[in-house]
């Protein structure tokens, strides 16, 4: 069994012990299992893989949200205000990703985020299309698109 497997026993098991069925109980019960899995199996390697992915998930869901807060917000202002600040354009992005399922998370997430949306990915995979509604600098878009490209990937790999 893997790692997320074990956590989710270790989870189900503190709410069938301390007979607190709720979502808070269960939120508990997987911090708990986490940090015995941490301590106990930190030096089996199949589990240790496990225990440094975690953080990396909570850090990327924080960082996702915090661009998505921010980029409804440019959003919301545009629309509120009598001056439009849109300048839409089209970005030609390389991508380092090269599996499907990379190229689909980050197209996806990129679509989630308000103001822009990918259009396309190349034949060979190398470049994403993305359709962005504040293109003031297209190269300061290309490196925070490419920010957001390594957190995905530092979360998949």
């Amino acid at each position: 069994m893997n790692g997320l497997t074990w956590n989710i026993m270790l989870a189900l098991i503190w709410v069938a012990m301390t007979g607190n069925f709720t979502g808070s109980g269960l939120a508990v019960g997987f911090l708990l299992g986490y940090l015995l899995l941490g301590v106990t199996l930190r030096d089996v390697p199949h589990f240790s893989g496990y225990i440094r992915k975690v953080p990396r998930v909570i850090r990327f869901v924080f960082f996702f949200i915090r661009e998505l807060i921010r980029s409804n917000f440019r959003v919301a202002y545009d629309v509120l205000t009598p001056t439009d600040y849109m300048r839409p354009g089209v970005i030609a992005m390389p991508l380092e990703a090269h599996t499907d399922g990379e190229i689909t998370l980050l197209a996806n997430l990129i679509s989630l985020t308000p103001g822009t949306l990918s259009l396309d990915v190349s034949t060979d995979r190398r470049v994403l299309y993305v359709h962005m509604m504040y293109l003031d600098d297209p190269e300061a878009a290309r490196e925070e698109i490419k920010y957001f490209e390594k957190r995905v990937l530092e979360l998949l790999r």
